[in-house]
């Protein structure tokens, strides 16, 4: 590993021990499930308790925002388009026609950004701040995930 590496690691685990994201784990609304560098991927609860896990590709990490896409841990692969969770403005963001599901569209992205000069106006708050870091986007998913605009499904 190079220098720039080590402090991207080093600075992701240091973001996931802060105060903000193991609260959010205290109150199960998400757990960090593994490490892989440069992925981290961790399970996001929806509104009705399913957990949801997004693989964060964390290159560059944090000076260049994270690429996440929901994940399925056990086929070790991207989360077949039928899982992925949907309605109104969740299904914007979980759209795995974007990018062949590679990206989520959302403003802080590595990928959904460019392109988007508008959103740095529209949607300043989710705009990538490293000083925030992955934090500020898996509780960007989170809200997304309680919207009464998820479908629940029997499946």
């Amino acid at each position: 590993m190079d220098a720039r590496t080590n402090v991207g690691l080093a600075t992701l685990e240091a973001d996931l021990e802060r105060g903000r994201f193991r609260a959010g784990v205290a109150g199960g609304r998400w757990e960090m499930v593994r490490s892989q560098w440069p992925h981290v991927f961790i399970e996001i609860t929806d509104r009705v308790g399913r957990r949801i896990c997004v693989r964060f590709d964390c290159a560059g990490y944090p000076e260049r925002p994270p690429q996440g896409t929901p994940w399925d841990l056990v086929a070790s692969g991207q989360l077949p388009a039928s899982r992925w969770p949907r309605g109104g403005r969740v299904s914007q963001v979980f759209n795995p026609g974007w990018q062949n599901g590679s990206a989520l569209y959302i403003p802080c992205d590595r990928v959904s950004i460019e392109g988007h000069a508008n959103w740095r106006t529209e949607f300043p708050w989710l705009i990538w701040n490293p000083a925030r870091g992955i934090i500020q986007y898996v509780e960007a998913l989170y809200e997304i995930l309680q919207s009464h605009e998820l479908v629940v499904s029997a499946s």
